[in-house]
């Protein structure tokens, strides 16, 4: 699975001009499953991200986790998370799961994800989706397991 994760202030995202999601201080998580992906990488990059020390502690240090901080994540279903540029000017993505399995992956992982203890909003897996965001610091890191 791949993942693009944004620490915020503040991220929501809107599907026909309805805001269905939205967060404070937190994580927007793009995720994106991958042919091959099992609940088994799902698993495991849920509790990464749940861990993952990127929060400021007391001393201005990357030191604290989402847990620590008691944020919550906003995660959105990003398939195109899987382009593969290397030829030509338009991208491919023969390497994201098919729908169903996307879909089913998606769910799994923001299930775990809030299993962890990490309060959850999702946006609609296939919907054209208006992502909004402040991101903080700015702070973005790419995940693959």
């Amino acid at each position: 699975m791949r993942a693009l994760i944004q620490r915020v202030s503040e991220a929501r995202v809107k599907v026909d001009g309805e805001t269905i999601g939205e967060i404070g201080v937190g994580l927007l998580v793009l995720i994106c499953a991958m042919q091959g992906d099992t609940e088994a990488n799902a698993d495991k990059l849920a509790a990464k991200i749940a861990k993952l020390r990127i929060f400021k502690d007391e001393a201005e240090k990357m030191n604290r986790s989402l847990l620590d901080v008691k944020g919550a994540a906003l995660v959105v279903s990003q398939f195109t998370l899987a382009a593969d540029t290397r030829s030509g000017n338009r991208p491919g993505f023969s390497t994201a799961a098919p729908p169903a399995e996307g879909e089913r992956l998606y769910q799994y992982f923001a299930g775990q994800l809030a299993a962890q203890g990490v309060p959850v909003e999702r946006g609609r897996f296939g919907a054209d989706m208006k992502v909004g965001l402040i991101n903080d610091g700015p702070i973005t890191i790419w995940m693959e397991v």
